[in-house]
C-alpha cells in the first residue's frame, strides 16, 4: 500500500534507492546532490539497507568503484552533479562500453566556469553521447518513479546500459513536494533480484573485462552499444507500462499536454514543464490553441514519437537549458531539428536558450515565446532560429 510523504527531490531519489536496496553504493559529496547521499547514508547507518556504502575520494573514484562492483556482479548505484559528473568523464564512457547496468541520479547543475552551483542542464548534456540512457524528471514524484524504473530498464537483457535519472538542482532537489511512495515489497518485487549473466566473480565461467580492443573488434563493439540504445526505447516503454499498472502513474517517452487541437507548442524538459503547463492553461482559457510536449526520455531520443506528435502543428518553440557552443541552438533543438529533417516540412521551428546558471524562468518569458510563434505563423517567417529568454540586453 502506498503512502504520501513530503519529500525533497533528493529525499525522493534516496527513498527509491532505499527500497531498491542496491548491493553497492559509491558516495562522494557535491552540491546540490550531497543531501541525497546523506539521506541514503542515514538509511545504511540505521540498518534499513544492507548496502555496502563505499566512501571514496572523488567522483572519478565513485564511478570507478561502481564499475568494479557492477562488473563483479553487484547491483551498483551512485549519484553526482556538475563538476562531479565532469570528473567522472573517462569512467562514464567505460561504464557504458562495458554494458554495466549502473543507475545514477544526477542533480542538474551548471558546469563551471565561472563557478555556479545552480541549475542548468549542461552537466548531463555533456554526457548525451556517452552511451548512457537519460531520463528527465519534472518533479520529485518523477525523480522517485524514474529511479525505481531505471534499475529494471538498465538490467534488461536487451539493454544492459547504465541510466542517469536527472532532477533539477535546488528547484527540485531542495524543495518539499507531495510524493507518493510505493510499498517496500511492491518495489522489491518490481525490480526483482539482479541476476547477471556474465560477471567477474563467476569463477566457473571466467570472462575478460576491459581488454585492449583495437581495429579488429572496437567498431563491432560500438555497434552493439548502438543496438542496445535502439532496443532501449521499447524496453523503457514496456517497463513504464508495468509501472503504470503498479502505481497508476503514466510515464511515456514524451508527455503530450493539451496538444490534440493545438497550432503552436512548447517543447521542454525538466522542472520547467510545470511552469509551462500553467502558461498553456492560462492561454487556453483565452482561446489560444497552445500545447506542450515534455521530453522524459532524452537518450535514446524518441524521434518517431516526437515527429508523430508534431505533425499537425504550425510552429514549435524548443526551450533549452543548456548551450551547444558553436552549434545552431541548444542540444535539444538540434535533436528536434534532426528528427524533423525531411519530415513535417511545413513546421516552423525556433529555439530559446534560458535559465543558465539557475536564472529563473517565469510565465511571462514562456508567454513571449508562445507569442513569437503566433507572429511566425501569421508572417510565415522566422526572423532568427535561436533566441534567449530572461537575458539582460
Amino acid at each position: 500500500m502506498s503512502q504520501i510523504l513530503a519529500l525533497t527531490g533528493n529525499d525522493a531519489a534516496a527513498e527509491a534507492m532505499r527500497q531498491i536496496n542496491p548491493d553497492v553504493v559509491a558516495a562522494y559529496p557535491i552540491t546540490p546532490q550531497t543531501e541525497l547521499m546523506h539521506k541514503f547514508a542515514e538509511f545504511q547507518a540505521d540498518g534499513l539497507v544492507d548496502t555496502e556504502l563505499v566512501l571514496v575520494e572523488s567522483e572519478h573514484s565513485a564511478m570507478s568503484a561502481s564499475i568494479g562492483a557492477s562488473a563483479a556482479g553487484a547491483r551498483a548505484m551512485t549519484a553526482t552533479s556538475s563538476q562531479g559528473l565532469a570528473l567522472m568523464w573517462e569512467m562514464v564512457y567505460i561504464a557504458a562500453a562495458l554494458r554495466l547496468p549502473i543507475v545514477m541520479p544526477v542533480v542538474n547543475r551548471a558546469l563551471s566556469g565561472p563557478i555556479n552551483i545552480h541549475c542548468d542542464h549542461s552537466d548531463t548534456m555533456g554526457c548525451r553521447d556517452s552511451g548512457w540512457i537519460q531520463l528527465f524528471s519534472e518533479n520529485s514524484q518523477e525523480a522517485y518513479d524514474n529511479t525505481v524504473m531505471a534499475v529494471k530498464i538498465a538490467e534488461h537483457k536487451d539493454v544492459l546500459l547504465p541510466v542517469m535519472v536527472t532532477l533539477d538542482g535546488f528547484i527540485l532537489s531542495h524543495t518539499l513536494e507531495r510524493v507518493e511512495i510505493l510499498d517496500d515489497e511492491e518495489v522489491k518485487k518490481f525490480v526483482g533480484e539482479y541476476q547477471p549473466e556474465h560477471y567477474l566473480l563467476d569463477v566457473d565461467h571466467p570472462i575478460t573485462v576491459g581488454p585492449l580492443d583495437l581495429q579488429d573488434y572496437y567498431f563491432e563493439h560500438k555497434r552493439q552499444e548502438i543496438e542496445a540504445q535502439e532496443h532501449a526505447l521499447s524496453v523503457i516503454q514496456q517497463v513504464s507500462n508495468e509501472f503504470e499498472k503498479l502505481s497508476g502513474r503514466k510515464c511515456d517517452h514524451i508527455e503530450k499536454y493539451r496538444l490534440e487541437d493545438a497550432e503552436r507548442a512548447i517543447i521542454v524538459m525538466g522542472s520547467t514543464a510545470g511552469t509551462a503547463k500553467v502558461v498553456v492553461d492560462e492561454l487556453r482559457e483565452q482561446g489560444e490553441k497552445v500545447g506542450l510536449i515534455k521530453i522524459r526520455t532524452y537518450r535514446p531520443f524518441p524521434y518517431d514519437d516526437l515527429v508523430e506528435s508534431l505533425k499537425h502543428l504550425k510552429a514549435v518553440a524548443v526551450l533549452d537549458r543548456a548551450v551547444a557552443f558553436g552549434a545552431l541552438g541548444g542540444p535539444v533543438y538540434g535533436d528536434v531539428r534532426s528528427a524533423l529533417f525531411e519530415k513535417n516540412g511545413h513546421l516552423k521551428l525556433v529555439d530559446y536558450v534560458y535559465g543558465l546558471g539557475g536564472r529563473d524562468i517565469d510565465p511571462a518569458q514562456i508567454k513571449k515565446a508562445v507569442a513569437d510563434l503566433k507572429t511566425i505563423i501569421a508572417t510565415g517567417k522566422v526572423k532568427s532560429p535561436v533566441g534567449f529568454l530572461g537575458l539582460r540586453e
